[in-house]
């Protein structure tokens, strides 16, 4: 697996994870993660964080997450951070918990949207018809979690008739497919989204999920903010010129 390192210091590393690796295992399959990644390259970090349960065959069982600090989905490519340490560990997640962390996602969605910009400011539940999405409409289920999202304009283009725009993206809460979720619900779904774009709508240079973790910042242990970017993938830039 390769794997690019954008940034690392003595107690912080940020890659660029690639499209179709999970972050870290669900317990079901032996595909390799960004976990496994991280064992290899860098095993004092084999404790670093918290373990997490998953279901498997019925059973819960425990899987390590070696300094995942947060997640990206399966099939987003982009910035992701991972902590070498468990002081680091915990000073990037009070971080995100206090929502001092800025993540900005590009991605290209269906259609024409409206605005230039906009501010989505809709909760998320669990979806009442599959227990692997959510749902920002009205109808979804259990706990009902605060989300918001910001996006604007950067162009839109038609390809065969079909319209569609790319977007920058900023979410300020980090829920589980915040942006997957909030722009299904503008009725404007990813493109090649598996999951919530229901006319599995893809497009000639793109033939996975279109969104991308560009960039992140956030403040190391010295004190310093860092900005840390994630190249644009080429199918985007051709689709794009």
């Amino acid at each position: 697996m390769k794997i690019k390192v954008l940034y690392e210091d003595s107690n912080i590393v940020a890659i660029d994870k690639p499209s179709g690796i999970s972050v870290h295992s669900d317990g079901k399959n032996k595909e390799k993660t960004i976990s496994d990644w991280v064992l290899k390259n860098y095993i004092k970090m084999k404790n670093v964080g918290e373990p997490m349960q998953v279901e498997y065959q019925g059973e819960k069982i425990e899987i390590k997450r070696p300094g995942i600090v947060h997640r990206l989905d399966r099939d987003t490519s982009g910035v992701l951070l991972l902590a070498k340490n468990q002081k680091a560990y915990e000073f990037l997640k009070n971080q995100f918990k206090n929502r001092e962390i800025k993540k900005i996602y590009h991605t290209i969605v269906e259609g024409n949207i409206k605005n230039e910009r906009g501010v989505i400011n809709k909760p998320i539940g669990k979806s009442p018809t599959d227990f692997r999405k959510y749902s920002a409409g009205r109808g979804a289920k259990g706990e009902m979690r605060e989300a918001i999202t910001q996006y604007k304009v950067l162009k839109r283009f038609e390809v065969s008739k079909n319209k569609f725009t790319y977007l920058e993206v900023m979410p300020k809460t980090g829920r589980t497919h915040q942006i997957r979720v909030h722009m299904k619900y503008l009725n404007h779904p990813v493109v090649c989204d598996p999951l919530y774009n229901t006319k599995n709508i893809c497009l000639k240079n793109i033939k996975r999920m279109a969104l991308h973790a560009k960039s992140i910042e956030f403040k190391n242990l010295k004190g310093d903010m860092v900005r840390v970017e994630a190249p644009l993938p080429l199918m985007f830039k051709k689709m794009l010129k």
